[in-house]
């Protein structure tokens, strides 16, 4: 019962953000820088774009994981919580919080040494720029 309550949320979730994310209207940034898109975009590719694409990446990938995070953090506060006195679901909704805070912490962090690692190697001053706009 869980499981299949689990995968309709997935699927659901799946079903909004798709479109929001492939569209990138609205309050969103485009993935795909706009020189690499549409009729003869092969040629006017460079660098600089993909440094841009792996930075959009990258950040999209940290907003989503802290998005599953809160989603998890919020799903082990409801198991703790409607418990009833069941010790075995207290322990399970204990280590979802372990698990979701050592990983968004590991995400974070990952998510922070390359960044900080791309600006030294681009010559910037940290929190000056972003490394993808090196090329202006």
């Amino acid at each position: 019962m869980i499981r299949r309550a689990t995968a309709f949320l997935f699927v659901t979730f799946l079903i909004i953000a798709t479109p929001v994310s492939t569209f990138a209207q609205g309050g969103f940034k485009q993935i795909v820088p706009s020189n690499c898109s549409g009729a003869g975009a092969a040629e006017n590719c460079g660098f600089c774009d993909l440094a841009e694409l792996a930075q959009n990446v990258l950040n999209d990938a940290v907003y989503l994981a802290v998005f599953f995070s809160a989603i998890l953090f919020a799903w082990a506060g409801f198991k703790m919580l409607t418990n009833n006195g069941n010790m075995h679901q207290i322990s399970e909704a204990r280590q979802i919080f372990t698990d979701v805070a050592i990983g968004l912490v590991i995400i974070l962090a990952g998510w922070l040494v390359v960044d900080t690692l791309m600006r030294i190697l681009v010559g910037g001053q940290i929190g000056s720029f972003p490394w993808n706009k090196i090329c202006g």
